[in-house]
């Protein structure tokens, strides 16, 4: 970008400092979703006093075509992992052993892992399990990949929080990481933007930064459902960088004052290639901290393709080894749009008598 880093934290350090009716974060009223709060507050009588907050994100959220067997999605923000993991283990609701998922939480956090009391009578949540430290690296200037950064500058919902002061820390990590959006934005602005093209660019470069099964035409259905988000949570960051003189404003929109440093450029461009293959690798932790992983992920590929899939013994026995083929065809063979599941192969989806 055409300032310094130096500048451009200082901005953002100021913009999340701003009074709290002006550019603050979204995150609307818990009683919209009434099956995730109680999820949320049975997960924390599980996880003890670790647990500071859980927020909700992702297609439940958003109500982007979820269906029955759709997990809630969480972010759940804990003090301490190893305290964390023995409340659920104690609980009888983790199904995995402490020592493992402790260990993995240090390695490309966070860990991925299955919320579902009462064998998930109660509701299932895909836990991302982070520590205020770890959540606070991912979400600075200097994040070590994309992962927690592109879901947490959509739009969010504060299930519970352990008091007002963890909320509010948490209202800064989320406004500040909106304040730095243009700083790693820039490279990829290639025509001036408001708010809601910036958001529409935003995710289609969040996206192409992941390999994900979902439709290419997924980010498109995402910007859609949250174009007032990004309006609310972008326009700031857009007025203040022209107030800055990092942009001027062009019949509605903003263009870049100077273009971006071929140094910058790189360094943004290195850091989307490393995130992606950060998120590749978390695949095989997740596969080690998430019961019953493989149902999951064939639901969600059906969900987003409209495929239905069979798996065969193998595949079911040994996924590790022998499904790879499968994932490669998926990710290769990706739809342009999203279709739906016909109705006749939903009962028969993920199993296969080979």
């Amino acid at each position: 970008m055409p300032v310094s880093s130096k500048g451009s934290q200082s901005y953002a350090e100021r913009l999340s400092r701003r009074d709290p009716g002006h550019g603050a974060v979204n995150m609307p009223s818990i009683s919209r979703w009434p099956e995730a709060t109680d999820l949320a507050k049975r997960l924390v009588g599980d996880g003890g006093r670790e647990v500071r907050a859980v927020v909700m994100y992702g297609s439940r959220l958003l109500q982007t075509a979820p269906d029955e067997h759709s997990a809630h999605d969480f972010i759940v923000v804990v003090a301490g992992y190893r305290a964390f993991y023995q409340g659920l283990a104690q609980a009888a609701v983790l199904h995995r052993p402490v020592g493992l998922v402790t260990l993995l939480a240090g390695v490309l956090p966070p860990n991925a892992i299955a919320y579902a009391p009462d064998d998930g009578r109660a509701g299932l949540a895909k836990c991302l399990v982070v520590s205020k430290a770890d959540l606070e690296r991912a979400l600075s200037a200097e994040p070590p990949d994309h992962f927690l950064l592109g879901r947490m500058v959509q739009r969010l919902g504060v299930l519970w929080s352990a008091d007002e002061a963890e909320e509010a820390w948490l209202r800064r990590q989320i406004t500040g990481a909106h304040a730095r959006v243009l700083e790693w934005m820039a490279p990829y602005l290639e025509e001036p933007v408001d708010a809601e093209r910036l958001g529409r660019r935003l995710l289609e470069v969040c996206y192409r930064g992941e390999l994900r099964p979902e439709s290419r035409g997924r980010p498109d259905r995402i910007f859609d459902a949250q174009v007032d988000h990004f309006t609310q949570a972008l326009g700031p960051v857009l007025e203040r960088a022209e107030a800055e003189g990092l942009v001027r404003k062009e019949g509605g929109r903003y263009a870049l004052v100077a273009a971006v440093q071929p140094s910058v450029a790189r360094r943004w461009r290195r850091h989307f290639r490393r995130s992606k293959a950060r998120s590749t690798l978390r695949w095989l932790k997740h596969v080690m901290t998430y019961a019953n992983w493989l149902p999951y992920v064939v639901r969600k590929v059906e969900r987003h393709t409209g495929r239905t899939i069979h798996l065969t013994v193998l595949e079911r026995r040994l996924p590790v080894i022998f499904l790879w083929p499968r994932v490669i065809h998926v990710l290769t063979t990706r739809p342009t749009e999203e279709r739906p599941v016909p109705a006749e192969d939903e009962a028969r989806s993920g199993t296969d008598s080979r």
